[in-house]
């Protein structure tokens, strides 16, 4: 297959606005920061928007594959579909499920107790620390191959050691661009230790999303009432940090990766629903108490080829009497348009487009435009 869409790559850079939020919690359950330009910003990391874009993805028409440890129910389930009884399709996706378990270790005699103690409390013998993604192409090109052997759980891997239990797999599913039909698998890769082979390149890139200016942290402290209480006071009191900002976000979607993985289907549909995800995706901390629900407020597409480019906002914008919207869709149009100049041919853009100023280009106008570039 002649892949036209080699080295072409559609760019968006976003501002989006929140006022009172915790779009993503740390380990004390603060709303991340990160120090840029010397100054402490607000931060969303890659992977918590990440899987928001992923989750809403399920409401525009691609097919999605499924991430998960529970593989063996995943295989049983297809198994019995495909006429398995239940016992069987439990046989053949435990076959496949044992090649991705922890392999046991030695046990020390001073630890055996110990370790046994631990077993009764977890309640299982075996642990599969893998979330394997997989396609429902890929699902049923497995549950197939148990049917041609009569559901034989021993038919389909015949593979002893474990560690070439998973490459048995990879090879029966076939090569990743050839078999993939999950948009969701194509555009945020796939990476399987126990069996390379099946690895997918992401084509989606995500950068963290950070403040164009600096943002301290406040604390809201909080009272809970018991209605039945018939004392004054209250039942319970605590507190929650929180912050406002203005983010931008940085991903890149290479169109020649997409189209490699998904072997050339279906790509105008796959990205119009990733720009639509994109749009509507919003991070799910605290959204019962914070609601924090605000859309897109400007965004710069640019369709190119060659190298990635990420506007850094080193120095933090200031608010100029109306907030921090006006000041940061300033600098980004300043940078961009900079860095346009100086790159000369190295640039590579093939399109530009602005969402968000002129009220007659709607965000299903932008994604027709990007639809023209996909060949």
């Amino acid at each position: 297959m002649t892949n036209l869409n080699t080295n072409t790559r559609i760019e968006f850079h976003i501002l989006q606005s929140f006022p009172v939020t915790c779009l993503n919690r740390d380990d004390v359950g603060a709303p991340k920061t990160a120090v840029v330009g010397g100054v402490t910003r607000a931060r969303v990391s890659s992977q918590c928007w990440k899987r928001q874009v992923r989750l809403a993805m399920r409401d525009y028409g691609v097919t999605l594959g499924t991430r998960t440890k529970l593989i063996g129910a995943l295989i049983a389930a297809k198994c019995e579909e495909l006429g398995a009884s239940p016992e069987q399709a439990s046989a053949c996706g435990h076959v496949i499920e044992k090649a991705f378990l922890k392999e046991k270790k030695e046990t020390n005699p001073k630890n055996k107790n110990i370790e046994q103690d631990n077993k009764e409390v977890s309640g299982d013998e075996d642990s599969n620390d893998t979330l394997l993604y997989l396609s429902p192409n890929e699902v049923k090109i497995i549950a197939q191959a148990f049917k041609d052997k009569d559901f034989a759980p021993g038919g389909v891997i015949a593979a002893k050691d474990q560690k070439k239990q998973a490459a048995e797999l990879a090879k029966l599913i076939g090569k990743p661009n050839e078999v993939v039909d999950a948009v969701d698998i194509a555009l945020f890769g796939r990476m399987v230790a126990k069996a390379p082979d099946m690895n997918v390149e992401a084509a989606a890139s995500f950068a963290h999303a950070i403040s164009t200016h600096k943002v301290s942290n406040e604390v809201e402290f909080f009272t809970a009432m018991d209605d039945l209480q018939t004392e004054p006071g209250s039942a319970h009191m605590g507190s929650l940090e929180f912050n406002s900002a203005t983010y931008y976000r940085y991903i890149s979607l290479d169109l020649g990766q997409l189209t490699e993985t998904l072997h050339g289907n279906a790509l105008k549909k796959a990205v119009e629903a990733f720009a639509k995800a994109l749009f509507v995706a919003v991070p799910a901390a605290r959204q019962a108490t914070q609601s924090g629900a605000s859309p897109w407020e400007f965004a710069r597409v640019l369709v190119r080829h060659g190298q990635r480019l990420q506007v850094p906002f080193e120095k933090p914008v200031r608010a100029q009497g109306d907030g921090f919207l006006q000041p940061s869709i300033a600098e980004l149009k300043t940078y961009l348009d900079k860095k346009e100049k100086l790159a000369g041919s190295l640039f590579g853009k093939v399109a530009s487009y602005e969402w968000g100023e002129d009220e007659q280009f709607s965000v299903d106008d932008l994604i027709a435009a990007l639809q023209t570039h996909v060949q």
